[in-house]
Order: structure tokens, then C-alpha cells, then sequence
């Protein structure tokens, strides 16, 4: 007669815990404590429970396929959520079904249609700005996480980036530097991460009883937008030690306003950007201080707290603004 095979829910009451945390445990979760994390995976040694099972436990009764669902595949924001996400999910060995809508809402219906019709068993829809997009609804009866671009439905779970906060961390990063005369090159009026962004650095500036000294003007995320819009500053009789730019694109262009009119980066001009896009603030010279989106982490905690709904596990509805984080290169400290 063949061995009945062991199950998480074996290894769960065996090591007395439940069955989200024997899941935690054996994946290597952070929120698990040592102390449990070791009795669990004593247990599963002693019930020869292999890490396979788990994938096995996990996807019994389902597909083992998860659906990504992007509307910017070659977008700057899409692919580092979608490399997390992809991360995470290949870990737990669950199969991905990637679709690019290309922003078009009827191709997009066809996508999730078709994805629906391979059965996978939870969407990830992730999103190329921060504005909110139309809620898929519940109807399509699975579980749907919205990654970057949330949904406008507060009943559903939306993970995107706390851009007011990364406003206030760019700016006190400035004034801690010793800037005082800061100018805010901003990116496009009808976007909801410059609204954000200038909300964040205004209160920072606040705080420190300063104000941004260039009147609001808003502009295209492009390298033309920064070059003409700095050239603008340097151009009146506004003195400026620090120009922060919505976007490291903006930024690399107000790098080369900065030097065509002879003003030493960050000796004379401090400069700044927002995103940590690599290609544009590793690259230059000197390296452009940003604020990094941390996108790869958001794409991993979409697919995890995916996982997490698989095991019965419910997060929080609504928006969940993560933590950005400071990335200071030779442009804000000369001994960067």
C-alpha cells in the first residue's frame, strides 16, 4: 500500500503552528521567529517533507499559475516590478503568464479573459504610474493584487510607492546638505506622483522654515524639459544652490544646463532627482542623487502577499504606500 503523502497541514500540526506560518517558516519569511522557524523545519526533516511538497500543498486544488498583467511592458516602472514579482513567484515554483495591454482597455479584457480561461489562480495587475486605474471588480473571483498603479476601488488591495514622503526625504536631504535656495523643476501637471512629490518637499521645506523659491511650472519627464526649464533659472536673477527635478530624467538634463552655464555640480548647484534609474544617475558625472522607488521589493511583496491569500491569509484592503529610500551619489556631496 503507498505511503499517503506528508502535506504543510501535517507539518503544521506536528510543529503546532498554523498552517500560514508553517508556510512562513519553511520559505524564510522575516516575520517568523527563530525559535519557530527551527521547529518547523525539524518537523518537515523529521516527516521527510521536501521543499517540492510545498509547491505541491500550494497549488493542490489549483493551477500553480499566476497572471501578470502589465500596460507598459518596456515601461521604466513596469519591468522592475515585474522582475520582483517574477522572483517571488518562480521561488514558490509557480508558473507566470506575462500579458502587455499596451494601455488599451479592449486588449486588456481579452488578456484577462484569457487568463481566466487557463485558470490561473491569482492576477497581479501592475501599472506604469501612480494615478489610479479602474478596479477589475470581484466578479472575475480570484485574488487581484494592483502593483504600482493602485485601484480606485478601496476594497481592493493596492501596493504603490509613498511619493509625499519621498518628497520630504529628497528635500531634507537638501537642507541637511545646507541648502537653502531650493528650486523644484517639476514633471506633469495631470500626474499624481508630481502632486504627490511637491506635497512631501513643500512640507519638508516647511518644517525648516524655507519655501521653494521658483514659481510652480510643470513640464514633460524629459531631459529637453530639464535643460529648458534650469536654463530658465539661471537665466533670471534668482539665486539657486539646489534644483530638484521629479524625475532623473529632468535631472540629467538640468546636469547639462547646470555646467553650460559654468556652475560646478554640486560645489555651486546641489542637483537632485527622484526613481534611482540607474542608467541616467550611476552613469553621469558626478552621479546623480535620487530617491529610489524600491520597485523590485514591491514587485516581490505583490507576489507574497498573493501567496499569502492562497493560504487563507486576508491583507488589508485599500492603498499601501511603501517606503522609498535615499540614494546619495556625487551630486548633493562632494565626497560622495
Amino acid at each position: 500500500m503507498a505511503r499517503k503523502a506528508v502535506t504543510l497541514s501535517d507539518v503544521a500540526s506536528a510543529a503546532g503552528v498554523s498552517l500560514a506560518t508553517a508556510s512562513k517558516a519553511l520559505n524564510g519569511r522575516a516575520e517568523v521567529k527563530e525559535e519557530t522557524r527551527l521547529r518547523v523545519a525539524a518537523t518537515a526533516r523529521e516527516l521527510s517533507f521536501s521543499h517540492n511538497s510545498i509547491a505541491r500543498s500550494l497549488s493542490r486544488g489549483r493551477s500553480g499559475t499566476v497572471g501578470l498583467l502589465t500596460s507598459d511592458l518596456e515601461g521604466r516602472f513596469s519591468l522592475p516590478v515585474l522582475m520582483g514579482a517574477e522572483d517571488a513567484l518562480g521561488a514558490g515554483e509557480v508558473s507566470v503568464v506575462l500579458c502587455d495591454a499596451r494601455g488599451d482597455a479592449i486588449r486588456e479584457q481579452r488578456h484577462i479573459n484569457t487568463l481566466l480561461s487557463r485558470q490561473i489562480d491569482g492576477l497581479l495587475v501592475v501599472g506604469s504610474r501612480t494615478d489610479a486605474r479602474p478596479s477589475l471588480g470581484r466578479q472575475l473571483g480570484i485574488p487581484v493584487i494592483y502593483v504600482y498603479t493602485p485601484s480606485d476601488d478601496p476594497a481592493d488591495i493596492s501596493l504603490t510607492p509613498d511619493n509625499v514622503e519621498a518628497g520630504r526625504i529628497a528635500a531634507r536631504h537638501l537642507i541637511t546638505t545646507g541648502r537653502k535656495r531650493i528650486a523644484h523643476v517639476r514633471g506633469e501637471i495631470d500626474n499624481q506622483a508630481s502632486a504627490d512629490r511637491a506635497q512631501g518637499i513643500t512640507e519638508a521645506m516647511n518644517e525648516a522654515g524655507l519655501q521653494i523659491i521658483n514659481e510652480p511650472g510643470y513640464g514633460e519627464w524629459t531631459e529637453r524639459w530639464g535643460r529648458s526649464a534650469t536654463s530658465l533659472l539661471l537665466g533670471s536673477t534668482t539665486e539657486i544652490d539646489a534644483v530638484l527635478c521629479d524625475s532623473d530624467q529632468i535631472a540629467r538634463g538640468a546636469l547639462d544646463a547646470l555646467r553650460a552655464r559654468g556652475r560646478s555640480v554640486p560645489d555651486d548647484v546641489a542637483l537632485m532627482g527622484f526613481d534611482n534609474w540607474t542608467l541616467i544617475t550611476a552613469e553621469t558625472q558626478p552621479g546623480i542623487t535620487s530617491v529610489d522607488m524600491n520597485l523590485e521589493y514591491m514587485g516581490r511583496l505583490a507576489a507574497r502577499t498573493l501567496f499569502a491569500s492562497f493560504e487563507g491569509e486576508v491583507a488589508d484592503a485599500g492603498i499601501k504606500h511603501l517606503l522609498c529610500r535615499l540614494v546619495v551619489r556625487g551630486s548633493t556631496m562632494a565626497d560622495s
